[in-house]
């Protein structure tokens, strides 16, 4: 099949190599995000697929809104059979969901219809799922709400970041997504209408809401700091600076909630259940470092509470 492929982060990237690859279809033209401020030195650059896009030879469109009227002619000249869809992170008006023959296929990173939105995989670990997955659906104007072709499932490992996981995810899901091309080519593949039970909502994480208070339950603590890991990012204040956080250890023994006790063997704060050991730290203009050599610099008085 002739296809456009549509994605921007780097998630997207395994799907746009596995198509390019293809040897039964082409990638003729890709859509992105415009190239935005990004990086320390805060340069205009390409999103990942765009690079990679580049890297191939092939022809990127960066439409501000999908429904400029440039893009739909663009979309339309190209006449493309399909359009598979990966983190593309815009709407798509139903005027461009019409333009190929087989619509617009999208690989989402959960067991749909669980977690639809833009963080299924952060929400996944949030809520201490233990399995999730990736489906291929038919694009239709409902949020993630359109028929499923296939799923693929993985195991939440007990410490897995968002990070780990949806890099996983984007591998094993780039798989399913050239099966699903293959599938709709050959007519052998048929969307299924997703069910109406167990339907969730995953929305966008802003950093307010990576925000870690330790007067919550110490799992919980465990699971929200993963989940954020490494975007947004998880952080937390000691006496009015903000301070990023990585990964906790759970530990058995208690202490008063929200206080800092700092030992030979690690920093360790008190919940509203159990302690966590804190892992790494980043203070403000410094960059990430183990606990205990940041609270030694610190010099935190004894009681200092976090969150």
């Amino acid at each position: 099949m002739r296809l456009v492929f549509a994605g921007t982060p780097e998630p997207a990237v395994p799907s746009l190599r596995r198509l390019l690859d293809s040897e039964r279809h082409e990638v003729v033209a890709v859509v992105t995000r415009p190239d935005a401020v990004a990086g320390r030195g805060r340069k205009i650059m390409r999103s990942p697929v765009g690079r990679l896009a580049d890297e191939h030879g092939i022809p990127v469109l960066t439409p501000g809104k999908p429904s400029e009227p440039e893009f739909v002619e663009a979309l339309t000249a190209l006449a493309p059979d399909c359009c598979p869809v990966v983190a593309y992170g815009a709407l798509l008006p139903q005027q461009i969901l019409d333009i190929p023959a087989h619509g617009w296929i999208n690989l989402h990173f959960s067991l749909l219809p669980a977690w639809r939105g833009a963080a299924p995989v952060q929400a996944a670990i949030l809520a201490g799922d233990e399995i999730t997955g990736a489906s291929t659906f038919q694009i239709e104007a409902g949020l993630d709400t359109g028929p499923v072709y296939g799923v693929m499932t993985e195991k939440i490992g007990h410490t897995d970041t968002s990070g780990e996981l949806l890099a996983r995810l984007a591998e094993a899901g780039a798989v399913l997504l050239e099966k699903t091309m293959d599938g709709v080519e050959d007519g052998t593949l048929q969307a299924i209408p997703q069910s109406n039970d167990g339907v969730s909502y995953a929305p966008k994480v802003t950093v307010e809401a990576s925000r870690i208070r330790f007067d919550e339950p110490a799992l919980a603590i465990h699971r929200h700091i993963r989940a954020v890991t490494p975007a947004p990012g998880a952080w937390t204040e000691v006496n009015g600076l903000r301070l990023k956080l990585g990964p906790v250890e759970l530990v058995e023994e208690t202490l008063p909630e929200s206080e800092i006790e700092v030992r030979k063997s690690g920093v360790f704060v008190g919940t509203s259940t159990t302690a966590v050991r804190l892992g790494q730290v980043q203070p403000p203009g410094k960059k990430m470092m183990n606990a205990l050599d940041w609270a030694r610099g610190a010099r935190l008085a004894p009681g200092t509470v976090i969150g």
